[in-house]
């Protein structure tokens, strides 16, 4: 079962609030985005999102 290491806040194109989630499982790393949907995200969560996905390669 993958764990969360953690979300981002993030927008669609439209301008409705979405978020991004990062899961851990085994040895991948799964990125979740909003369903069906882009993910817009600002230069502050683009650098929030390496941290987190940096965090979970380093459990592996």
């Amino acid at each position: 079962m993958a764990e969360p290491e953690g979300w981002i806040d993030c927008h669609d194109p439209f301008g409705r609030d979405r978020s991004m989630t990062v899961l851990v499982e085994d040895d991948r790393v799964l990125l979740v985005a909003p369903p069906g949907e882009s993910a817009v995200m600002s230069v502050t969560q683009t650098r929030r999102l390496h941290r987190l996905l940096d965090q979970a390669a380093g459990r592996m």
